[in-house]
Order: structure tokens, then sequence, then C-alpha cells
């Protein structure tokens, strides 16, 4: 099969812009850097990298009947926001559990941003003390089958996505529509600069990529802090993406980067470079990040192109996948 083999649910406005940061470039004074915005891809709740994922799945959602999307993240996830917003955008209910996954002293970070959002858009948000992990869980496990006990039908997402066995989908059609822009806009992007948790965003372009014939570096910048977990889990979600777009060969393990040196100690929490990127890119683009993903994953590319680790030949095509709403459960940071 092929990518364009899968049903696909449109949710998102069609191919999300690409454009230069001209006063970044200058500044750090080496690659040529581009931006594509996911986090104004969608009129869905501001939209995001998990909407484009979620146009994949939501196919499978409806075929199988499902009255309730079941998911699960952090307090402040992107994800469970997206999932909300879909659920309502279908008709269909969402029961979300949304664990303590980052220990931020905000005491609104329960009440604002994401999950005020989701709140809004009537999904049965559900807390739980447990902390960060990137894998299945049993709170997850347990809201499907009290959807199930209730009478309603379920169909379960696992965290960003990632684990589904579609989750890779949307963004192995996003490395064809880079391609498609390149050649709109006269540029090949032979870096692509992407955060990576829970895996499939960046494994999906891994496969999506790996089909094309021009051999680019597709990096991910880690801000999972439980590092040999996210690269085992990118390198089995890629390869079986791979396997399910019909590249016909094996992923090769140099295809796979996940750069760790930036995510700190802890998901989801800031560290001084992580500050220093959202500042920089806010005052120099008006472009505006978050502390728990794009904040880190800028302040990987700002590392690799002052140190030319990206040489500055390069065009750095950089992934922003849509945190801001988190900033509100961060506000004792920009004062």
């Amino acid at each position: 099969m092929a990518i364009t083999d899968f049903e696909r649910y449109p949710l998102t406005f069609g191919p999300s812009s690409i454009h230069d940061l001209p006063r970044l470039t200058q500044h750090l004074g080496g690659a040529k850097i581009w931006a594509k915005r996911e986090d104004c891809n969608s009129g869905l709740a501001f939209g995001g990298n998990k909407t484009r994922k979620l146009e994949y799945i939501v196919p499978d959602a409806i075929a199988q009947g499902a009255d309730t999307l079941v998911s699960i993240g952090g307090y402040q996830s992107n994800h469970t926001r997206q999932v909300a917003a879909v659920a309502a955008k279908l008709g269909m209910k969402a029961r979300l559990v949304q664990e303590n996954w980052v220990d931020w002293p905000d005491p609104l970070s329960d009440r604002v941003g994401n999950i005020q959002l989701s709140r809004i858009m009537g999904a049965d948000v559900r807390l739980d003390k447990a902390g960060f992990d990137i894998g299945i869980r049993s709170s997850w496990e347990q809201a499907i089958k009290e959807v199930k006990d209730d009478g309603g039908k379920p169909y379960p997402i696992p965290a960003g996505a990632s684990e589904h066995h579609l989750g890779g989908l949307g963004f192995a059609n996003w490395a064809y529509e880079v391609q498609a822009q390149e050649e709109e806009l006269g540029v090949f992007f032979d870096t692509i600069v992407v955060c990576t948790v829970t895996g499939s965003t960046h494994a999906g372009m891994i496969a999506g990529f790996a089909g094309q014939d021009r051999p680019r570096r597709v990096i991910g910048i880690d801000a999972s802090a439980t590092i040999e977990k996210t690269r085992a889990q990118v390198a089995r979600i890629a390869r079986h993406t791979a396997g399910l777009i019909g590249l016909g060969r094996e992923l090769r393990d140099d295809e796979i980067t996940v750069m760790e040196g930036w995510a700190g100690d802890f998901y989801g929490i800031p560290v001084q470079s992580t500050l220093d990127a959202i500042r920089l890119t806010g005052s120099l683009e008006g472009m505006i990040i978050d502390p728990v993903y794009e904040g880190k994953s800028m302040a990987g590319l700002i590392d690799l192109v002052r140190s030319r680790d990206i040489p500055a030949t390069s065009n750095v095509l950089y992934a922003h996948l849509g945190g801001q709403l988190a900033l509100n459960a961060y506000s004792g940071l920009f004062r």
C-alpha cells in the first residue's frame, strides 16, 4: 500500500504553511531557517500536530461505530485537547485521562490552557495523580473499560496517538506535503528538526522521507528525558509505518536520529536553554513556542546551527508542532 491508499478525514485547513525566519537566521549566522506551522493548521481548537495524526485515525473510529474517543495525556496535554476538539466535530463524546506528568509548581495547571479548552468542548476530563511515562497506561485502559461498562462504544487513542497502529501516517503524509511545497518554493530542505516525545510525529516523517529520492537529515530533539525509551519507540513506529506505506526496504539505523542534550532532567520542566529559545524566537520573529516541546527542539536547533553541526549551507525546516497553550500553566516564568 501507499500513503494515498489510506482513508483520510480532513480536519486541517490543507497543507500547513512554510515561511522563512530571516531574523533568526541572521542572528545565528549559519544555516537558513524556515518553519512549517502545525500550530495553526486547523480551525479545531488551535490545531497542532495531533490533529494531523487524527485525520488517519478518525475513519477507523467511524468504521467501528464508536461513540466515545478515549485518550490520555498530562494535565496540559496538547493531544487530549485535540482529541476533545475532534470528538466535538464528529458529534462523539471524549473521555480524557489527564495524569500529573509534570511536577511544576503552578496551582492552576489543571485549570488553564489545554485542559480548560477540553472542558469547554464538553470532554469528560478525569484527573489522575500518576507521573510521566511514554508507555501504555493502566488508567487509560481503565477508562476504556468504564465506557464499555456504561454501555458506550469506546475508541482507544493512546498518548500522542503514537502507539496507535495508524499513528505514524499523518506525518508520513507530511513528508510528501513538504516535497510538494519545496517544488512551489524552489528550495530543498536538507535538514528537518522536530521535537520527539511519544515518537510518532518524528517516526512518521522518517518513514515518509525515506521513500523520496533525495536524502535528508531528520533530527528528532528529545524532550522526554527518557532517551532510550524514546529512541526505541521512534525506531519501532518508523519501521512499522514504513511497512504500512510500502517503503519496500528496511529503514537503516542511520535514518533514525534522536538527539539528547536539551530536555533537562524531566519531561515538561523547562531549563535555561528552553527559556532562552522561547525569548529568542518571540523577540526576533514574533513566533511563540512553548516550554514543553518547541522550546526544547528550538534550543537544539539553535545550538546545532551555531556549532555548525548543521552546516551553514543548509536549509533547515523547523516543525512547529503547536504547544503554546501550555504556556498558561507556566505563568511564573516570564514576569
